[in-house]
């Protein structure tokens, strides 16, 4: 039976949740606050994750391993990151079972000397280990990427989103001077923003999140913030400049050119499964999910119609001749000849999952020497020669990507707006939500009264900000630019 999701409109929430469900995306688990990613939707991280890697190794970077639990003490090395982490962490205190009066319980003669913590994220661990790595500039740079699952302990979950645990990669690099590792940083927020409008068809602004926003430790954090169809924001992806931070907690030194001794410059950044919410709530619509093509696990879907048994053959002969020729573009496909159900069935299927192209093959399309191609993004059908199925087919799906991307950045252009005071960012944030462009005094204190009065947060100071005389939308002290407000995910 097709399956029927909430509209957006009505409830965009449920929408959300019923379409990660009933599109096989993921459900959640037996263990609160923690998720169960299923294959059709682990099958489109894997895509992004093969896209990123390709990206990192391209630009110099090799993927290592470190380990899942971090001894305590190391979060106390540096304040402000043992501050930023300290009310998430997942702490491991035991080490043995054993059977009692109740069944089986802790061992209380089993306790660790020191306590463990299970990862949140990884400096600290990894710059501990970079002390043995790094003596001189001769050692440096260190280019280093990590897979990996990590830890948090969200109380409110939301599969992909905010979940207890979640996977994801984390950069981490060292270098022998600042001006280098800022230059490693910025490259990696270009390569997270070139993945997300290239890749994820999802344009998003590049800027630096503001003293309160950074990461717990950062001199600097880059971002790249997309906005999703419900008016809401979404932090994309990151990028720190650490400084020497890490490397004095770690008493990670080199000895320089000159044979001068001095602590190392850092960078870490990280993309995670919170991609995969981007997609669906950029992109998706009351019919399921809708897949950029370069991410999509089958691009395209063949259907035979039939009444008859014996009309399969013909169809199939032909099919199989048009899968060569896509197979050969590197096009990857699927001819779904099953009769578990009806092709309307299977239409509403592929549709729900999002797959680009539906290919549907019957008796008087074989006698035509045609086939009906469909796509996913307009849900518009047309009908085309077989014998140019496949070059068909490879312009379409670059279309289809590069018109995912437009109606994506359409939509946040129509809801990026100007407040000049504090009741017009009420009323719009209320009314429309979106990106508002408004003036701030660039105090710490104000970014948090219009948090707590709005619940709206500054998102970004866009790079390449241009200069604008203004009063803050909140104080009315003298602004010198605009800054990015939303309320967000």
């Amino acid at each position: 039976m097709a399956k029927v999701l909430t509209s957006k409109e009505v409830d965009y929430s449920q929408w959300y949740n019923d379409l990660v469900d009933e599109a096989g995306l993921a459900e959640h688990s037996a263990v609160r606050g923690c998720m169960v990613i299923k294959p059709y939707g682990y099958s489109i991280w894997e895509k992004m994750q093969a896209s990123l890697d390709k990206m990192f190794k391209d630009t110099g970077h090799s993927n290592a391993y470190f380990p899942l639990f971090i001894p305590k003490s190391f979060f106390a090395r540096e304040a402000s990151h043992v501050e930023g982490f300290a009310k998430e962490c997942a702490v491991v205190t035991h080490y043995r079972l054993k059977d009692g009066e109740d069944g089986i319980m802790v061992d209380p003669d089993a306790r660790l000397e020191e306590e463990l913590i299970v990862r949140p994220t990884s400096e600290t661990i990894i710059w501990n280990t970079y002390r043995g790595w790094i003596q001189s500039y001769r050692d440096l740079p260190i280019l280093v990427n990590q897979w990996a699952n990590v830890v948090r302990w969200e109380m409110r979950t939301r599969l992909f989103l905010r979940t207890a645990e979640f996977l994801w990669q984390e950069g981490h690099t060292a270098h022998a001077t600042r001006e280098e590792a800022v230059r490693e940083a910025e490259q990696m927020l270009e390569v997270y923003a070139d993945f997300a409008e290239n890749w994820m068809a999802l344009p998003v602004l590049k800027g630096t999140k503001t003293p309160n926003e950074r990461f717990a430790g950062a001199l600097e954090t880059y971002c790249i913030e997309a906005l999703m169809q419900d008016g809401r924001a979404l932090q994309a992806g990151t990028s720190h400049f650490l400084g020497q931070n890490f490397a004095k907690a770690f008493d990670v030194k080199f000895t320089d050119r000159d044979g001068k001794l001095d602590h190392v410059w850092a960078t870490s950044w990280g993309v995670s499964t919170r991609l995969m919410g981007a997609l669906i709530m950029a992109h998706g619509d009351d019919n399921g999910l809708v897949v950029p093509p370069k991410l999509a696990p089958l691009q395209v879907v063949i259907v035979p119609i039939y009444k008859k048994e014996e009309e399969l053959g013909a169809i199939s002969e032909a099919v199989e001749k048009i899968m060569e020729a896509l197979k050969k573009r590197g096009i990857s496909v699927k001819y779904d000849d099953s009769d578990k159900q009806r092709p309307g069935f299977k239409f509403a299927e592929y549709e729900l999952k999002g797959v680009p192209v539906r290919i549907a093959v019957g008796p008087r399309d074989i006698e035509k020497g045609t086939v009906e191609v469909a796509r996913r993004d307009t849900r518009e059908k047309t009908t085309i020669p077989m014998e140019t199925t496949a070059d068909t087919v490879a312009g379409l799906l670059d279309e289809i990507q590069q018109n995912i991307f437009r109606k994506a950045l359409e939509f946040r252009d129509a809801n990026t707006r100007q407040a000049d005071n504090f009741d017009q960012f009420k009323e719009i944030l209320e009314e429309k939500g979106g990106f508002i462009l408004a003036h701030w005094d660039g105090s710490p204190e104000t970014e948090q009264r219009i948090k707590e009065e709005t619940k709206a947060t500054i998102r970004c100071i866009p790079l390449n900000n241009p200069k604008e005389n203004g009063k803050c939308i909140l104080t009315g002290k003298p602004s010198e630019q605009r800054v990015v407000f939303a309320k967000a995910y």
